[in-house]
């Protein structure tokens, strides 16, 4: 092989190693700090596109300059009101000022950054659901109303919802408030922090699960009051309209029953006053309906002798007495026979 084609090959591999290596890109999404033997030199690259730097003595770190985010962990917390919750949280972050963050906490992959807010944004999310109850964590609007669908009346105090000062929004507002100046000084942006997901402690379920079934079955046996109440007095309606009913046609059978027993005393009182032997017989006919009615098998009745009732009885003639034996019965004097007067109707 000729050494001098030998030489101008290894120049020129060499010359494509310096000048690659003295090189570098902008990504429009990077900011790129350059450092020489671990110290960094100028100020940050932020300008997109080709660059320069010296070769194998200056690196190139790149730090990305988008919004960042940062998924915080589960934790269990106490309330103000003594409340163990789990409570998930989430953030949006980003790089404000490269150089601080590059001395401070850079690394490839932000997992150093990522720590410190997991240290920072959930030491200021303890200390804010420590401050508050529980409803100011659940609840975000300070103006919610109760549903139509609930009645007041029967639910009392299981319909009213309890008055909240804050209220989850602000509650936020506030962790962003305290967690921003300290990562700040990291050339962090904390843009926003939020409350992703908030749950009951498993030892609290149950009793949370119990004061929902207390309160539904006070808002049921509302409900079953008013509809026994409105039974009750549909029922009382309906007897005392049933006893109206009754009443009206009863005074209506007596009135008719009256109207006929008046027609037929006239009718027979024009029947039998036609003659003295009429009258006589509508006394006798009336007489024998009485003894009829009034004279059974086990009648015991004690009547004066001169009663009028049985005036047939001591006019009645007695029976033969058999042959041989002798019986005097008193033979009174007749009495009058009844005259029967027209009634008034």
């Amino acid at each position: 092989m000729n050494p001098f084609r030998v030489g101008l090959a290894f120049l020129v591999i060499v010359a494509l190693v310096v000048i690659g290596g003295s090189m570098y890109t902008v990504r429009e999404t990077d900011v790129v700090i350059l450092t020489q033997f671990g110290r960094q030199i100028g100020t940050p690259v932020t300008e997109a596109g080709l660059h320069w730097k010296i070769p194998f003595i200056q690196s190139v770190n790149r730090i990305e300059k988008r919004l960042l985010e940062w998924d915080g962990p589960v934790s269990e917390m106490p309330t103000k009101d003594k409340t163990y919750i789990s409570v998930e949280a989430f953030a949006r972050w980003r790089i404000h000022d490269p150089a601080i963050y590059f001395v401070s906490v850079h690394d490839e992959n932000q997992r150093r950054a990522l720590s410190r807010l997991d240290d920072i944004i959930g030491s200021e999310i303890r200390i804010a659901v420590a401050r508050h109850e529980l409803i100011e964590i659940i609840r975000s609007d300070k103006a919610r109303k109760l549903t139509e669908i609930v009645d007041k009346e029967f639910a009392g105090s299981a319909a009213e919802l309890p008055r909240i000062e804050r209220g989850r929004r602000e509650i936020e507002r506030d962790i962003l408030k305290e967690a921003a100046p300290k990562v700040k000084s990291l050339g962090i942006e904390l843009l926003d922090v939020r409350l992703k997901r908030v749950n009951y402690n498993s030892q609290v379920i149950e009793r949370i699960h119990q004061r929902m079934i207390s309160e539904r079955t006070q808002i049921a046996q509302g409900y079953r009051s008013e509809g026994e109440g409105k039974a009750a007095g549909i029922t009382g309606k309906k007897d005392r309209d049933l006893r109206e009913i009754e009443s009206t046609a009863y005074r209506k059978v007596q009135e008719i029953q009256g109207t006929a027993d008046a027609e037929a005393t006239r009718i027979y009182a024009e029947a039998f006053n036609k003659s003295p032997q009429a009258v006589e017989f509508y006394g006798f006919v009336k007489t024998m309906e009485t003894y009829k009615k009034i004279l059974l098998g086990d009648t015991s009745i004690v009547l004066s002798t001169d009663s009028e009732l049985f005036h047939l009885l001591k006019s009645a003639k007695p029976a033969a007495a058999p042959a041989g034996v002798t019986r005097s019965v008193p033979v009174p004097a007749p009495a009058p026979a009844p005259v029967a007067a027209p009634l008034a109707q």
